[in-house]
């Protein structure tokens, strides 16, 4: 606590001393930062060369020195050729830049929840720059602003720039299910990436569900060589390290989800008896959808009733937390499903017995979070576990002292269902952040695509349909109608994509540049100074920032032609459509 407290004063220092400095001013030229800082000063926009023997002083550090070799080599190699070029003359007065001399006021704070990621930026007329932050993951930050800071050949950086910078919300993420589609761990490792040029901080891996079980766990080998898709589908416990280490060169916690006791039909391929409904037809024939098995093909719970069931997960459990260093552990419990518990003769006589489906959860969370807990890890569950309309646990078994809920459903009603019952949020509306929609869904003899036979169009299949824009995510606003008590309580948000319809092949487009729209968002807000939204300036800027992604090997999507961006302004529109 008195760590935090003495980092939180170093950084509302450095603050008020940029605001006593000068007043906060916009960009005044095509030098484009992604996400906009906080405060960005350059009273005098001007440039100088910067050195071809340009280094980076800094402090050692396992990670960062890592980061500081990497940003090094873009930053001399990269020369960057903007879509438009900046309006901003070379200063003859200004030397060329010969250093960025790197302090950190911390190098022990770990990466984790609410890490102070605050840093400062001054680039001088003198052949110095500067950059101060209270830890290792802040001076990240700062690292990634100044390599977007330079551009041209020969190699350029304007100066008589002060940047101070912080974001909003601490927890920044991005979902990937690697369960349904199998993604290699080079798609993992460039999605980071990306992640970290974006000032992301949580990679969210949803590992296993139905579909595969594609984990090699030393405790519980069987799950990995049945449930994966083939031998060459998995992640090695090899694998996980080197993503976490990945990870945190990259300032980006890797967040393990392994959901249960739904959508884990693929542990029914090693231990067929703690799954029920595994491998049956998801919605019969004649069945009401109420009474369905699954909510998607791919059946599975696991049992609750069965102890063997808690023997199996309480070594998954432990592997998991013995590869993944993040203190959030995501332990799934959303989508279960009546039908499939039903369908079990041990839960079937449970219930003919006055016992309830929600009575049948509980004792699931009650022997299996006091377990995780006791690992010291925070356990995350989906919102259902406490908001479901059928099958739900009630408060007194959910400490909120322990639990986060991540919402999915129903935008920021159910944020403010959580949050007004003390709970803190990760925020997923699938209403704005959920990047698959939109794509139809996989059912290979659905009729609602003959839309002449059935008269009417709905919104291509897609259960949570239309596609979401990079605007539509950009202008969400996670915390509408809270309290301020209220929006303290949410952490920040998560875009998600799930694989039905994704593997490697479309990921990056999938991903970026509308997962780069929630990051600035969450970062430093979708608003200007005087609280307009600010969409429109930003069109500009993302247009900029996803060319800069391209050329750095992510293949983000286009959000406009290129002459849009050649012809400023001529794709704007100055009425409502």
């Amino acid at each position: 606590m008195a760590l935090q407290w003495r980092t939180d004063i170093f950084s509302t220092f450095l603050l008020i001393v940029f605001f006593l400095i000068s007043p906060i001013s916009s960009l005044q030229s095509a030098i484009n930062v992604w996400p906009k800082p906080r405060v960005f000063n350059w009273p005098d926009p001007q440039a100088a060369l910067l050195s071809p023997n340009f280094i980076i002083i800094s402090p050692r550090h396992h990670y960062f020195s890592s980061a500081v070799d990497r940003h090094l080599r873009r930053i001399l190699t990269e020369k960057h050729r903007p879509l438009v070029d900046p309006s901003v003359n070379i200063s003859s007065s200004a030397s060329p830049l010969q250093k960025l001399t790197v302090s950190v006021a911390d190098l022990s704070a770990p990466l984790q929840n609410g890490v102070n990621e605050s840093y400062s930026l001054h680039i001088s007329l003198t052949g110095s720059a500067n950059l101060v932050s209270s830890t290792v993951w802040g001076a990240m930050r700062g690292l990634e602003t100044f390599s977007q800071l330079v551009w041209g050949d020969p190699l350029r950086v304007p100066v008589g720039v002060s940047i101070w910078d912080a974001p909003l919300f601490q927890h920044r993420g991005l979902i990937l299910d690697t369960s349904r589609n199998y993604y290699g761990v080079e798609h993992i490792l460039r999605t980071i990436e990306a992640m970290g040029m974006n000032k992301l901080n949580v990679f969210h891996w949803h590992i296993t569900d139905s579909h595969s079980f594609p984990l090699v766990l030393p405790l519980e080998p069987e799950l990995g060589a049945k449930g994966a898709y083939r031998d060459d589908m998995i992640y090695s416990p090899e694998d996980v390290r080197r993503i976490v280490k990945f990870g945190m060169e990259h300032g980006v916690r890797v967040m393990p989800e392994i959901d249960s006791p739904g959508h884990t039909g693929s542990w029914a391929l090693a231990y067929p008896e703690i799954v029920s409904c595994a491998n049956m037809f998801w919605l019969p024939a004649g069945y009401k959808w109420e009474d369905r098995l699954a909510s998607e093909p791919g059946t599975g719970h696991l049992n609750p009733l069965n102890p063997k069931t808690y023997e199996v997960l309480k070594n998954v459990v432990r592997d998991v937390v013995d590869l993944f260093p993040e203190s959030f552990y995501h332990s799934g419990v959303d989508e279960i499903v009546p039908g499939c518990w039903k369908a079990d003769p041990l839960i079937k006589s449970f219930l003919s017995n006055g016992g309830t489906l929600s009575q049948v959860l509980e004792i699931f969370v009650n022997t299996t979070f006091p377990f995780i807990h006791s690992l010291n890890r925070t356990v995350v569950y989906w919102e259902d576990v406490l908001l479901d309309d059928i099958v739900r646990v009630r408060p007194e078994f959910l400490p909120r002292e322990n639990i986060i809920l991540q919402t999915w459903n129903n935008g920021v009603n159910n944020t403010k269902r959580i949050v007004s019952s003390g709970y803190r949020a990760i925020v997923s509306s699938s209403e704005y952040y959920y990047l698959d929609c939109g794509h139809g869904d996989f059912l290979g003899n659905n009729s609602q695509y003959d839309e002449q036979a059935n008269g009417e169009y709905k919104d291509g299949g897609s259960w949570c349909g239309p596609f979401k824009t990079w605007q539509t995510i950009y202008n969400y606003d996670i915390t509408y109608k809270l309290s301020e008590e209220e929006a303290k309580l949410v952490l920040g948000g998560e875009v998600a994509l799930w694989s039905e319809q994704a593997d490697p092949t479309v990921l990056d487009a999938r991903l970026w540049p509308r997962t780069s729209a929630m990051a600035e968002s969450l970062w430093s807000g979708n608003r200007d100074e005087s609280g307009k939204k600010r969409y429109a300036e930003a069109t500009d800027r993302l247009n900029e920032w996803r060319n800069r992604m391209v050329k750095r090997g992510i293949g983000a999507e286009p959000i406009q032609p290129l002459w849009c961006a050649r012809n400023p302004g001529m794709c704007n529109t100055v009425q409502k459509i």
